[in-house]
């Protein structure tokens, strides 16, 4: 097969040349598959555009009964390409009904060959758009990619990609190969820098162990990687296979919300904040250091922060109240840890359910001898229990958890030094400190159930701290639609778990006994349990953390991230238009009937420059609990719910608090009395703040080499550069690229109509 003619000929992909043709044909491969053979799977993860290139295919969107076809594949034809600007899996499976072949295009080739090659770019749109709003038109393919969600979080990887994952501690190293989702080798090191160091080992070979010969990290760390690449032990033939390695960090400071490639200004970083994290920053970076020297030139490295998933946490929540430019100065203020597990845990619970993680609020409780709770309101750490360091919030092994701060002051005037008070409240309290007897919840259990008085009262108050902790967290983000337990004594301890939700049926949150006490049922991929009844308003789950797993998955949704730095850096010439967002209302048709009279149509008063949308000559007043804001204009054309942005200030004049959400996005939002010349109407929700976007079409998203619902950072140049972070991407066929704040945020950084941004870099990919 000349795959160079096929190329040229495919009426969507013209426009390429020749340099770009003989690249995309170098990174191609093609397939023939029989009749009955599967193309494409439901909920398969698309890393490729494909195009048939001889023969037949019929789509299945119901991969359960396959009782019909829903469409056909036909030969020239495209597949997997709504993918590309979605990051969604498979919806259907795809079959070959007869002999075929197909050239697969990967993903990442074609994104870097659209953004010089405007005119293939414009064919591709043209395709994604028409298949967009077809998609749009067909209820049934929604819950089609519900179902693919899913599936894909059940589903074996396939990639073979090799991830080598370290965490790094004071005198232990643990370790991880994973090749896609299957760890294919790993162990650990312990007690280096004593003459007992041994490392323990599990391969495909089995298990093995032995003395560490040398005393420090670096003879550690060459032992690991000596054995991975043993051909007794190992699961590679030569480091060069690896992709990528993967490095626990436990603290990135306020600069890290999200993983990051490792170079030296990275490394520098690392090393400034490590006053944050004294026991654990220092050793992480000397893991990092270490294999720079021992690993082949070109392997990359990723750090993987346990604070970046909180980086989401408002200012009102995170910051403590003491000076505040005494705070800003020392970087005084809750970062929040766990946050890979939390992360992890969150998007499983969502594939698991069928739902995407930002139509949700999730709580999650990571419950080991290190123990914290998370609220995740629509994909993001609003709240979490742990503070400046790991030793606020929750009771733990050994640590205290919340406490009197005064407590502390009275300790130094007993006449006890710092570092009493440091090892007292991390290494001696908690359960161990409340027991008398152990930090481990497993014996505590036991001796509770034989009468230990001290054990019973360990127990007690840690159900009861998680338990406020839940409330606490349902009434900050206004309900809540999944609980989910995890870490050692979340996932295994059934008692634990029904003293925690003992009581909370006031709060819809009701276990299933029966399903408490069950296993985990096995060979699902994505392991997890749904435990609480069916009369429960609150799903309750089980999920299994995996930290190595989630670490080998973020090194590599980093490396997808970094791939397209080079094509941010080419587009700076493209600069995207800022757009100041004013107060304004969507409303739905009933409620322009009830607010403007029977058969009322709202009036436009002028374009707007979203094709398709107007501003209205109708306006409302806004009455909330506290105050009013007047003459609220009304956008057009009507909405399916009725939705009010406002800014910040706005908040405080009405006396509510909205959550910061994209459009659209209204779900236990609060609501709002809205005033018009007809009636006054309640709304029981749909005020939010939006988030800062950009609106841009599937051309500019091509050309971008961006996805739909990439999160992204924009530098805006004037007077003083300002880099705006969390910028979320929406790409729909029609939109005209521009960036979108609030007044408040524009007022704050001068920034006025007519001004551009440039992307610097995408934050974060679903």
């Amino acid at each position: 097969m000349d795959i160079k003619k096929v190329l040229e000929a495919n009426e969507v992909l013209k426009g390429f040349d020749e340099e770009a043709l003989n690249r995309l044909i170098h990174d191609s491969f093609e397939e023939e598959y029989s009749a009955g053979q599967v193309l494409v799977s439901h909920g398969q993860q698309m890393t490729f555009v494909g195009i048939l290139v001889s023969g037949r295919a019929e789509v299945f969107i119901d991969s359960g009964k396959k009782s019909a076809p829903y469409g056909a594949i036909e030969a020239g034809q495209l597949f997997g390409e709504i993918s590309l600007l979605t990051g969604e899996p498979a919806m259907a499976d795809i079959i070959a009904c007869e002999s075929s072949r197909v050239i697969h295009i990967p993903h990442e080739s074609l994104t870097r060959e659209m953004g010089s090659n405007p005119l293939a770019a414009r064919g591709l749109a043209r395709l994604l758009k028409e298949r967009l709003l077809a998609r749009d038109d067909r209820p049934d393919e929604q819950t089609a990619m519900a179902r693919a969600r899913a599936a894909s979080a059940r589903r074996d990887d396939s990639s073979t990609d090799a991830v080598l994952v370290i965490n790094v501690g004071s005198s232990s190293v643990k370790y991880a190969v994973f090749s896609g989702k299957e760890r294919v080798t790993g162990g650990l090191v312990e007690r280096i820098g004593q003459s007992d160091a041994l490392i323990r080992h599990r391969g495909p070979a089995g298990k093995m162990e032995q003395p560490l010969e040398g005393d420090n990290h670096e003879a550690a760390l060459k032992k690991v990687l000596g054995l991975i690449t043993s051909p007794e032990y190992g699961a590679l033939d030569r480091l060069e296979q690896l992709t990528a390695v993967g490095h626990r960090v436990v603290h990135g400071g306020v600069r890290f919300s999200e993983s990051v490639l490792i170079d030296d200004n990275v490394m520098s970083e690392i090393a400034r904040v490590s006053d944050l994290a004294p026991l654990h920053n220092p050793v992480n970076l000397l893991g990092i250091e270490i294999c720079k020297r021992l690993l082949p030139p070109g392997v990359p490295q990723v750090a993987v922060f346990d604070t970046a998933f909180h980086a989401t946490i408002p200012e009102h929540v995170h910051r403590y109240a003491i000076p505040r430019d005494f705070a800003d100065d020392n970087q005084l203020r809750r970062f929040g840890f766990h946050g890979t597990s939390h992360k992890y845990v969150t998007q499983t619970a969502a594939a698991f359910l069928g739902e995407a993680p930002h139509v949700l609020k999730i709580i999650s409780c990571h419950l080991g001898n290190g123990a914290s709770v998370t609220a995740i309101d629509h994909g993001r750490s609003v709240d979490t229990s742990m503070g400046l360091t790991p030793l606020e919030g929750l009771i733990m092994g050994t640590r205290s958890g919340d406490l009197d701060p005064g407590l502390i002051l009275h300790l130094f005037s007993k006449g006890k030094s710092t570092k009493e008070v440091e090892t007292m409240l991390n290494k001696e309290s908690g359960l161990k400190g409340l027991s008398g007897l152990s930090g481990d919840m497993r014996e505590l259990e036991k001796a509770a159930d034989a009468g230990h008085t001290g054990a019973l009262l360990a127990v007690q108050s840690f159900c009861y701290r998680v338990r406020k902790y839940v409330g606490a967290y349902m009434a900050s983000m206004s309900g809540l639609d999944v609980l989910v337990f995890t870490a050692g004594i979340g996932e295994n301890s059934a008692g634990i778990r029904s003293r925690i939700c003992h009581g909370l049926s006031c709060l819809g949150i009701e276990i299933d006994d029966e399903k408490n006490r069950s296993p985990i049922p096995v060979g699902q991929g994505a392991a997890a349990k749904i435990i609480s009844s069916e009369e429960s308003r609150v799903v309750v789950m089980v999920v299994p953390t995996d930290e190595e797993s989630a670490i080998a998955l973020e090194t590599r949704h980093t490396l997808n991230r970094g791939g397209v730095s080079d094509i941010l850096t080419a587009r700076r010439d493209k600069p995207v238009p800022i757009g100041i967002s004013a107060h304004h209302v969507h409303l739905c048709k009933e409620h322009v009937e009830a607010l403007f009279g029977a058969g009322h149509k709202l009036t436009p008063r002028n374009e707007l420059k979203q094709k398709g949308y107007f501003a209205c000559e109708e306006v409302v007043n806004l009455v909330g609990p506290k105050g009013r804001v007047d003459r609220v204009r009304i956008l057009g054309p009507e909405r399916p719910v009725t939705q009010v942005e406002i800014s910040r200030t706005e908040e405080f004049k009405l006396g509510i608090d909205a959550p910061i959400r994209a459009s659209g996005d209204v779900k236990n939002s609060p609501g709002v009395i809205l005033e018009g010349p007809n009636t006054s109407i309640t709304l029981e929700e749909g005020v939010i703040c939006a988030y800062r976007h950009i609106h841009m079409s599937p051309e500019d998203a091509l050309a971008f080499g961006i996805r739909d619902k990439d999160v992204v950072r924009a530098n805006v140049e004037g007077e003083r550069s300002l880099i705006f972070g969390d910028v979320l991407v929406r790409v729909y066929p029609g939109w005209f690229l521009e960036m979108h704040i609030d007044t408040d945020e524009a007022n704050a950084a001068e920034v006025s109509p007519g001004m551009t941004a440039t992307i610097e870099s995408i934050q974060k990919r679903a």
